[in-house]
């Protein structure tokens, strides 16, 4: 009996660890898209160029950045929602294949040349940058309204974010067109939530699976770094049991 709660304990361990990393590795992802996005987007004067015409107008340099900027922060966006689907155990294979298909738009975007010389590729450009937030909304905010079912913690944040986000972005196209403004307000606000939700449900996560492993452990302080620092917590016992 004793050696299946050790094993169990030792599965616990191994996932906590796992689930601690990959919250760091998708925050650190998400924290460089959105300084990327800032800085790509106001290269030129956000008003009145959108990122297509920031990287097809100007310099020919800024379109490698560009298509650098759509592959790092679609990848940077695919990964860390699918590591939220596999944190919550969502089922619905769609959402996936959506999140998927919508990164790849997003970079089909980048890639087609958006020049007013070139109506065919530019009316593509535009077909591509619309299906992509189209697949990115039908995969995302229904897993979103299940998190805010299953977690009521998180219900009124989830659905006051989902309204910024969608409706602010729409709003700013309304009334400024299809500009970069509205194109940095979406991203922006959509990474900035990813990184709360991600830190929300990863953490959420990380105290849950603690908690059953510290459960009968009298002292917090060791059992905490046995848990996450192995380790230093064998040299920091090794170093005081030479003194005694």
């Amino acid at each position: 009996m004793d050696k299946d709660i050790n094993i169990d304990q030792k599965i616990i361990h191994e996932r906590l660890l796992i689930e601690r990393r990959t919250r760091i590795t998708v925050m650190s992802l998400l924290l460089t898209a959105l300084i990327f996005t800032a800085v790509y987007g106001t290269l030129q004067d956000p008003f009145q160029y959108t990122f297509s015409k920031i990287g097809n107008r100007f310099d020919p340099a800024l379109r490698i950045v560009f298509i650098t900027w759509s592959i790092y922060t679609g990848l940077a966006i695919q990964l860390s929602i699918l590591a939220l689907f596999r944190l919550e155990n969502y089922k619905k294979k769609l959402q996936y294949i959506f999140i998927i298909v919508g990164v790849v738009f997003l970079v089909l975007t980048a890639l087609l040349p958006s020049l007013d010389e070139w109506p065919f590729y530019q009316d593509l450009h535009i077909y591509a940058g619309g299906i992509f937030a189209f697949f990115i909304t039908i995969g995302f905010v229904p897993f979103m309204r299940w998190v805010a079912k299953e977690n009521i913690r998180l219900k009124r944040s989830v659905y006051i974010w989902i309204t910024v986000i969608w409706v602010g972005s729409i709003s700013f196209m309304l009334i400024l067109g299809n500009t970069g403004v509205f194109e940095l307000f979406f991203f922006c606000t959509f990474i900035i939530f990813l990184l709360y939700i991600t830190l929300s449900l990863f953490e959420e996560q990380i105290i849950k699976r603690s908690v059953d492993l510290l459960t009968g452990v009298e002292d917090l302080d060791r059992g905490i770094d046995d848990i996450f620092f192995p380790e230093w917590a064998r040299k920091k016992r090794k170093k005081r049991n030479k003194q005694k």
